[in-house]
């Protein structure tokens, strides 16, 4: 009988088999980890960045940007300068580390004489995946009567560290890097020109006196914004109508020694009520824009909520049976907002979200008092924004009894696992579907039952890939998933109807483990291939629930907090703050979650169901070609060839929690 069975070199998997990417290399594997692939606008911006980070901290007063006729792009500040000397641990020059290595840079040590209090955030990633998506980046910098200079191809140095005394008339200080994106890691390699100049107008918005410019020199043209007036004059020149009540701004900002947020934290603000026409909002967070809102959004929503609510309840404007929500308040909102967080924690490295819990606090904390005080001195403004939001809420309530109305007949009868919520406002109804009884008896005790639902599932999902729509009601699973929802299943080219649709949000809700990764590619499955216009038209998410929790005990006047962590890089953050807080590692107790059934109720309110503070990741389609060809690599019967060599291929770049 001969031997078939593969030896290790027939398979070709062996020991040298096994790849550690090293420096810039992970970034040049998959550049979407790291960075938006579209443009290349978003690794330009991190240069900009660290320029307004130097204006920011005090030290620039003018940044510069220049698109240049050979399809490169360089940024100016005057800066302090990047440091030209040797790293004291690494042994290399501190200029090399800035560009070449994913975390080094000067934004780590917030606080106790850090060089910079207010960042971006601690990814430390930024300007080195601009050098390793590069085709080339010079980089000068001037400080201490000397300049020096490096140039990178790809990521590597080409050009070792020079420098050089200050020549006669040339300037003393500031940092100059000049970038040619690399066109291979991009869909398209045109820098969209508006989508730069709102962002270099909205960093001279924030940073009252310093000039930003933007020079073309293909066209020739040279713009230059200069504010002082801030966010008022700024959100009054972008709003398409006049506001019915005039602008309201205002501005916090924590103390020395303040109880609950560090020296400096707080927001600023300008919020303006229209009745009609298109709204503007934009959010910031340490002068990094988040087009996505987060925390601090939730926070400036809350505040003017608490505020309007408590005004129309002291003037007994309310009427009888009408109720008002926080979104009946932000419904009007123009704004534009700019909050200080010391250690922002974002959701993915393009900072578009930001994710910090207590950021909801901070900004809510200062826009309520301030807001009160405001309408109490503005009585007549303040009633006629309460005449607006009452408004906004009867309408609300009015299509809400229609929509009721028109689902009133032949309604499935719904599965009586189904923890269902009070609400038939569709727009804001939420279904969590659950993993496990316990979680699910977690989640419907924490939920908000006005407008949260809860259907818990048992084990793991049937495979649907391949199973036929007739067949699908017969696994009780499904069954319930599709009653609960309210539209039947259906193809990607099927003419569906809607109007049955129970819930504006489904929301997936599994361990944050290998299991409930798998049950969630199960229920993705599910959607993608049976109710694909749910996740066209934005209904589909998936809830993230975190994997840590600390306990922080007492820091000074500071009361002993709770703390939650998403993944490992999460933790590693909230232990060095402590840290820098004068808290040791061994005084922090850290918490395991092994599953959603440990947490209780409030802790999961807190981190995975409340609104505000928790992350919520919405599920959107690309490349459904390509999208379906993955999925059937991964779920289809006979793909168990093809998921080995997927398996053999990337195995090894995936960190596994298992």
């Amino acid at each position: 009988m001969v031997d078939t069975t593969p030896t290790v070199a027939s398979t070709g998997y062996a020991e040298a088999a096994i790849r550690v990417l090293k420096g810039l290399e992970p970034v040049k594997q998959r550049p979407g980890m790291y960075t938006r692939t579209d443009h290349p606008l978003h690794i330009v911006q991190e240069v900009i960045d660290n320029a307004a980070d130097e204006a920011l901290a005090g030290h620039g007063r003018r940044i510069v940007v220049t698109l240049h006729s050979d399809g490169s792009i360089s940024v100016e500040d005057d800066g302090r300068g990047i440091p030209h000397g040797v790293h004291p641990e690494e042994g290399a020059p501190v200029l090399e580390l800035v560009f070449t290595r994913l975390h080094a840079g000067g934004k780590f040590d917030k606080g106790h004489g850090g060089a910079y209090n207010f960042a971006g955030g601690l990814h430390g990633v930024g300007v080195s995946v601009t050098n390793a998506l590069s085709r080339r980046l010079e980089v000068a910098s001037h400080r201490d009567g000397h300049v020096a200079t490096m140039a990178f191809a790809g990521g590597d140095v080409v050009q070792p560290l020079q420098r050089r005394p200050l020549a006669a008339g040339e300037r003393r200080q500031g940092t100059t890097v000049r970038v040619w994106p690399d066109a291979r890691y991009f869909d398209s390699a045109e820098i969209p020109r508006a989508e730069l100049a709102h962002l270099l107008r909205s960093k001279a918005v924030l940073l009252p006196g310093v000039s930003v410019t933007l020079i073309d020199e293909t066209s020739g043209q040279r713009q230059t914004w200069q504010y002082k007036g801030g966010l008022a004059d700024y959100l009054a020149q972008r709003l398409p109508c006049e506001p019915l009540l005039p602008i309201f701004t205002g501005e916090g900002w924590a103390e020395a020694g303040h109880d609950a947020f560090a020296e400096g934290e707080g927001a600023q603000w300008a919020v303006a009520f229209t009745e009609e026409g298109p709204l503007v909002r934009e959010s910031y967070v340490n002068l990094i824009p988040t087009t996505a809102g987060g925390t601090h959004e939730s926070g400036l929503r809350e505040g003017l909520f608490q505020a309007v609510r408590g005004f129309i309840e002291l003037h007994a404007l309310l009427p009888k049976g009408v109720k008002v929500l926080p979104e009946d308040v932000f419904a009007r909102a123009s704004f534009v907002l700019s909050a200080k967080v010391l250690d922002p924690q974002f959701q993915g490295q393009t900072k578009e979200r930001l994710n910090s819990r207590d950021a909801v606090r901070l900004v809510a904390s200062y826009v309520r008092p301030a807001l009160e005080l405001w309408l109490h001195q503005h009585v007549e403004h303040g009633k006629r924004l309460a005449e607006l939001v009452i408004r906004s809420a009867q309408s609300r309530q009015r299509a809400s009894v229609k929509l009721e109305k028109r689902k009133g007949s032949g309604v499935a009868v719904l599965p009586g696992k189904l923890t269902d919520c009070e609400s038939r406002d569709t727009t804001r109804n939420e279904l969590f579907l659950v993993e496990g009884d316990s979680a699910g008896g977690s989640a419907k005790m924490g939920r908000d039952k006005t407008f949260q639902a809860v259907l818990p599932l048992r084990g793991k999902v049937l495979n649907t890939w391949e199973v036929e729509r007739e067949r699908l009601y017969a696994n009780q699973e499904v069954h319930d998933i599709a009653v609960a929802i309210g539209i039947d299943p259906h193809g990607p080219d099927d003419a569906v109807d809607l109007s049955g649709l129970r819930y504006g949000k489904v929301c997936i809700l599994s361990d944050a483990d290998v299991d409930g990764a798998h049950i969630q590619v199960l229920l993705l499955t599910l959607f993608f291939r049976h109710f694909p216009r749910l996740i066209e038209r934005g209904h589909l998410y998936v809830a993230r629930p975190p994997l840590y929790r600390v306990d922080v005990p007492a820091r000074g006047k500071r009361p002993p907090a709770k703390l939650y962590a998403l993944d490992e890089g999460e933790l590693q953050a909230i232990l060095d703050k402590c840290a820098q807080d004068g808290v040791a590692r061994e005084r922090c107790t850290i918490s395991r979650f092994k599953g959603l059934g440990e947490m209780s109720a409030e802790q999961l309110w807190e981190t995975t169901l409340n609104p505000d503070t928790r992350r919520l990741l919405p599920v959107t389609l690309r490349d459904r070609a390509a999208t379906e060809a993955r999925l059937h690599q991964l779920m289809g019967k006979g793909e168990a060839a093809a998921r080995r060599e997927l398996l053999e291929r990337y195995g090894d770049a995936v960190e596994v929690d298992i």
